[in-house]
């Protein structure tokens, strides 16, 4: 009786198109009561008319169900978790779940070969093909935030390296909330010298975590995007970042300063040492005066005249 109900809005037009037709001259054009215009439904159905109407078969109408549900609540997590970014950690259950609510659909079929394809129903029916494009945007949306990047092979739970660098940055996040407790964000940089002295320790081994991580990700990747860590741990790490550098003005740690100056001056210093090197061990020669043969003659004739005067 549901597709019967689907066309309660469409009998009074019907009634008034088709007149004696539909009902004969004892049926009024106008219909008296719901009774009346359901039993009118009724014959039209019998009648064939509306046989090329695209009902689902109930198997079906429960899979396009399900998979609306699994949107919503996706929908819903990716939202609520895009400020603060935790789209990865907290959203990836129920991404599992659409992708296999989609592939419930996509591999479904009537019970004979009469029966309408749930698949070819569902998901390539109509131009718009809603169901497949909001996979496709759930896929690239998944794809582009490097969530893989992130969890364990089978996508059932976030990853060892990632649960330690989420560890480290909670710990990171409670120092400097211990460290800053009562003070106003209108004090001057100076005063977040604790902060800096105190939470040293625990963001340099958030920050030399993050870049090995970065690293070994490089290594392993061959696809462009997959050179990114997953969106979690890179908006993770920009907010350290920030409230470190920014916000409490704390500068390089100096065990990772003074190697680097000194070898820097060591560089800019081997010039300087090579050209003086080889101005020290290097001879001068020294400049002969030879004197032209027509001085020298002129200079012998003048010492005999002197001699003979």
């Amino acid at each position: 009786m549901a597709p019967l109900r689907c066309l309660l809005p469409l009998l009074p037009a019907l009634a008034l198109a088709l007149g004696p037709a539909a009902g004969g001259a004892r049926r009024p054009l106008v219909l008296e009561s719901l009774g009346e215009a359901e039993e009118l439904a009724e014959e039209l159905w019998d009648a064939g008319l509306p046989g090329d109407l695209p009902e689902l078969e109930p198997e079906c109408r429960r899979l396009l169900a399900a998979f609306a549900e699994g949107s919503a609540a996706l929908t819903g997590c990716l939202g609520l978790r895009a400020r603060p970014v935790r789209l990865c950690q907290a959203c990836h259950y129920h991404y599992r779940r659409l992708l296999a609510q989609y592939g419930n659909i996509a591999r479904a079929v009537g019970n004979s070969s009469e029966s309408h394809n749930c698949a070819k129903s569902i998901l390539t029916s109509d131009r718009l093909q809603i169901v497949v494009t909001l996979s496709q945007f759930f896929n690239e949306t998944w794809e582009a935030a490097n969530c893989a990047n992130c969890l364990k092979n089978n996508s059932e739970g976030l990853s060892n390296s990632t649960v330690e660098f989420l560890d480290l940055f909670n710990k990171s996040l409670t120092c400097f909330e211990q460290n800053v407790q009562g003070q106003t964000i209108y004090l001057s940089p100076n005063n977040y010298t604790e902060v800096c002295k105190n939470c040293n320790e625990t963001y340099r081994m958030l920050n030399d975590l993050y870049n090995n991580l970065q690293r070994l990700n490089r290594q392993g990747g061959e696809s462009g995007y997959s050179a990114h860590l997953c969106i979690d741990v890179e908006d993770a790490m920009n907010i350290t970042r920030k409230l470190w550098s920014r916000t409490f003005n704390c500068s390089v740690p100096c065990s990772d300063t003074v190697p680097v100056i000194a070898v820097s001056s060591f560089i800019l210093f081997l010039p300087i040492v090579f050209y003086l090197s080889s101005f020290l061990h290097s001879k001068q020669k020294k400049r002969i005066l030879i004197l032209p043969k027509r001085i020298q003659s002129n200079a012998s004739l003048v010492n005999i005249q002197e001699k003979y005067s």
